[in-house]
């Protein structure tokens, strides 16, 4: 029985130790694991922090592509008057469009406006809205398989705290996703659409910056970090 329970920890130490061992930390003064796929955008190492801008929508992707994994980030969006809004893209795919090339995919939201969205499930560039379910702008279909928590509920709209570092953790293994903000599961779904692609974080455009070169509407991340899954 004592050597039975010796092994099982051993085990156990083992896969926390491996877990460990694949924790990478995706950002550097060099943003070496990044780069930019479309025209526009700008993005900058300060403080140990990534600080996005962008004129329009606009996702800054990682070089190479993941599978499973979980996928961990803060994010600070902005006191501004304009619109504002942020997520991260994954398991994203590029596609050349007639503006230049874009990333589409899986997005888990940030989403500060009144409907309180943050964590929610979109497909960037192609059925939109998978959870919640918007009125006009949800397309689920065939590959859309199970959603596990299809109530928005109050803790869920909650979980975001706006003007504050907020903690996003994405897990991906096969089909099974799931999405938590701040420690609450916002989203856990089973959708066989991509099984891997590009991670990327996300400034949804400042119109004032198209007006006036300048912005305050800055999209802030920092401790971004990704596990690779067995």
């Amino acid at each position: 029985m004592y050597a039975k329970v010796l092994i099982t920890i051993a085990i156990v130490f083992g896969l926390l130790s491996c877990s460990s061992n694949n924790r990478i930390y995706l950002l550097d003064a060099n943003l070496s694991q990044f780069e930019n796929i479309y025209d526009y955008g700008t993005a900058t190492y300060e403080n140990g922090e990534l600080v996005l801008s962008s004129t329009e929508n606009w996702f800054f992707t990682t070089k190479r592509e993941y599978s499973d994994f979980v996928f961990e980030a803060e994010v600070l969006l902005p006191d501004v008057q304009e619109y504002s809004n942020s997520g991260i893209i994954f398991r994203a795919q590029t596609q050349q469009q007639d503006n230049g090339m874009v990333a589409v995919g899986y997005q888990a939201e940030v989403d500060p406006s009144a409907r309180k969205w943050s964590g929610g499930f979109y497909d960037q560039g192609r059925r939109q809205w998978l959870h919640p379910l918007h009125d006009t702008r949800s397309h689920p279909d065939e590959k859309f398989v199970e959603n596990y928590i299809p109530e928005w509920s109050e803790e869920l709209a909650n979980a975001y705290r706006h003007l504050e570092w907020n903690k996003y953790r994405i897990e991906c293994k096969g089909d099974e996703i799931k999405i938590f903000v701040n420690g609450i599961l916002t989203t856990h779904v089973i959708d066989n659409t991509d099984s891997q692609g590009l991670v990327g974080l996300q400034h949804h455009g400042s119109k004032k910056l198209i007006e006036t070169g300048e912005t305050d509407n800055i999209i802030k991340f920092r401790n971004v970090y990704i596990t690779e899954l067995d």
